[in-house]
């Protein structure tokens, strides 16, 4: 609505400030939606929600996955010891 509406007005700002007036919401919320928008369909530099979305989910599997390695690491350390008291006990 504020794309289509903002040669309606003196500036963006306006065209923002009065459609959020109607929906309900803050004016800047609203800026942000907008330049959201913008950025997902390619009228604005930045990365688009479907990468961050892509992205957020990799770092997280990574973060997981080092986790996971972290407590294999350990394990395999406790259990080497384990076997080697085990060798040396008579």
């Amino acid at each position: 609505m504020v794309l289509e509406h903002e040669k309606e007005h003196p500036s963006r700002w306006a065209a923002v400030s009065s459609v959020a007036a109607k929906i309900g919401c803050t004016g800047q919320t609203l800026h942000e939606w907008v330049k959201k928008a913008e950025v997902d369909s390619g009228g604005r530099a930045g990365v688009p929600s479907e990468m961050a979305d892509k992205m957020k989910a990799m770092e997280r599997e990574i973060r997981e996955l080092r986790q996971a390695n972290e407590i294999l690491r350990k394990a395999s350390a406790y259990f080497a010891m384990a076997e080697l008291d085990r060798r040396f006990k008579p």
